[in-house]
């Protein structure tokens, strides 16, 4: 056997002991642990080795080390995951560094997302602020080398890795742009880039404050802080969790936190092998309070889950749009061997009135899963009761349902075949490649002839009836890709969301999201009186 093959032998033995470890736990603390469990254990660790020995000296054909690998890390490990839960889940070396950039919010590189079409790998966008973006690099641009090596051929993740690197060093990277005759070269000093969770945040409307939170990591809730005292005096606030699968348990505790009046529980973790725990709001919001709409959809998971069930159930918030994924399972993240990393799941959460959102998974497999099949009925009839702090009903066991229904917009056949064909991302390099825009920039007839032309060349086949049928979604498509390049991802995402028809819609819901924060407060106080004239030996009122 191969030292690499012994490593990674002894990665799944670690890996198994790990897994064994939750259930030990509670066994020993319980006096259940026998020397036959201990026995059984062993024995299967040995069959696994012994198979994993044959495998490796008989196979057809000779293991390569890569091989070896993905026998381990793509076929033994989550084959057993499979069969626990969908969330627990084996990092190899590559998919946990990736994590771990993702919840520190932060690498070194040169600032840039890039995506494989075609084989060729193309600049998505450059990272506000960053070296990329300071050096002129656009959306569009094909990467052909770095560092004088061809990229023909490579993954986005081979130029990725090519991409990063320690801080202060120098990278040397090729773009073709349309347009241009000859290759752009730009010598980039990486640097350390932000990945902020929050993506997008600005005043929408007069007074109302809106903020797009992509992920849960480990400085989100400074961002949110951050974010809410750059409005100033806040009439109503928007999040969009949409799409948000969650991350970092900790981050939701301190969004919730920033919101929810100190001492309120945000969410509680019940689990097998360790000790329940119940997170309240240590600090508070210091009675800063102001009218708040959720927006959510059917992949709002996890972590964002958590935030949307309490704020919901603390009549805190107004929660619109779809009912969210259900995902109730809490993972611990393991540190393995080689750069390794198990996530799991450790315990269930419920939220503030008791409510475990997990929706079944028994009996499906993972594509069924995760794409929604067998969801629970929109009218929540099968689905647990619970009652929020001032009596209205909310439901548990498949997602948050939304206290308003806002559906998400069906896309056409023409709508999907633009979608597929990423027109918009590569028309809008063409469409500035002799053209200088401004920041009042329209989509005009003039342009829209332009596009038409366009589509033609991409053998996209279309009729006026095509085009009038989604003329809005058009326009604010080719207007963000097209400001995106000019100035920048920011403004690109601004338009998307002034257009946006389910976020224009959650707006129309603040009067009934300030009726809702005007109840809670009155239910506080309420409270708090309650509490006040029970300590002081006041009879209570008939």
């Amino acid at each position: 056997m191969t030292p690499r093959a012994r490593r990674a032998l002894f990665t799944v033995i670690l890996f198994f002991a790990v897994c064994a470890l939750a259930g030990t736990l509670l066994q020993r603390r319980v006096g259940a642990q026998s020397s036959q469990d201990e026995s059984q254990l062993r024995d299967s660790l040995k069959d696994f080795a012994d198979v994993y020995t044959l495998v490796e000296q008989n196979y057809a054909e000779p293991l390569t080390q890569d091989k070896a690998d993905d026998v381990i890390y793509d076929g033994a490990i989550p084959g057993m995951l499979q069969v626990l839960d969908p969330h627990s889940h084996f990092y190899d070396p590559k998919s946990y560094a990736r994590l771990r950039e993702d919840q520190r919010g932060r690498y070194y590189g040169v600032g840039m997302m890039i995506e494989q079409q075609n084989n060729k790998v193309y600049v998505l966008t450059p990272y506000e602020d960053t070296p990329s973006f300071r050096a002129g690099i656009h959306p569009g641009d094909q990467i052909v080398a770095v560092d004088g090596k061809a990229t023909d051929g490579w993954t986005s993740d081979q130029v990725a890795k090519a991409l990063k690197g320690p801080k202060g060093t120098h990278v040397q990277v090729t773009m073709a742009r349309y347009g241009q005759p000859k290759p752009l070269v730009f010598d980039l000093v990486r640097d350390e880039i932000p990945h902020p969770s929050i993506d997008l945040k600005f005043e929408i409307r007069p007074g109302v404050g809106y903020i797009h939170l992509s992920q849960f990591q480990e400085t989100t809730g400074q961002e949110m802080e951050d974010a809410i005292n750059s409005f100033g005096n806040l009439k109503g606030l928007l999040l969009d969790l949409r799409e948000n699968p969650g991350g970092l348990l900790s981050q939701a505790v301190d969004v919730c936190d920033r919101l929810l009046t100190k001492g309120q529980t945000i969410v509680s973790q019940r689990g097998r092998a360790y000790a329940d725990q119940n997170y309240v709001a240590t600090h508070g919001n210091g009675g800063k309070t102001f009218p708040i709409v959720v927006l959510v959809n059917r992949d709002t998971a996890s972590a964002a889950e958590i935030v949307s069930g309490a704020l919901q159930d603390h009549d805190r918030a107004l929660i619109v749009g779809e009912t969210t994924f259900g995902k109730g399972l809490v993972q611990t993240v393991y540190n393995l061997d080689e750069g390794t990393g198990l996530a799991l799941t450790t315990y269930h959460y419920y939220t503030p009135s008791g409510r475990l959102i997990q929706r079944n998974y028994e009996g499906m497999s993972l594509y069924d899963y995760y794409n929604h099949a067998g969801a629970l009925a929109a009218d929540s009839s099968n689905r647990e009761v619970k009652l929020t702090d001032s009596g209205r009903t909310v439901y548990g066991g498949g997602g948050i349902t939304p206290d308003e229904k806002i559906e998400q917009p069906t896309p056409n056949r023409f709508q999907d075949e633009l979608t597929y064909k990423d027109v918009f991302f590569h028309f809008a390099p063409v469409y500035v490649a002799n053209r200088t825009i401004d920041k009042n920039f329209q989509v005009d007839d003039d342009v829209m002839n332009e596009f038409k032309k366009f589509l033609t060349t991409q053998d996209v086949e279309w009729t006026d009836a095509d085009l009038n049928g989604c003329m809005d979604w058009l326009k604010a498509n080719i207007k963000q890709g097209i400001l995106t390049i000019q100035f920048g991802q920011l403004d690109g995402l601004r338009v998307h969301a002034d257009w946006d028809p389910m976020i224009q819609k959650a707006l129309n819901y603040m009067p009934e999201a300030q009726a809702l924060e005007d109840h809670a407060n009155k239910v506080l106080a309420e409270k708090a009186q309650a509490r006040t004239e029970t300590s002081q030996g006041v009879p209570a009122q008939p």
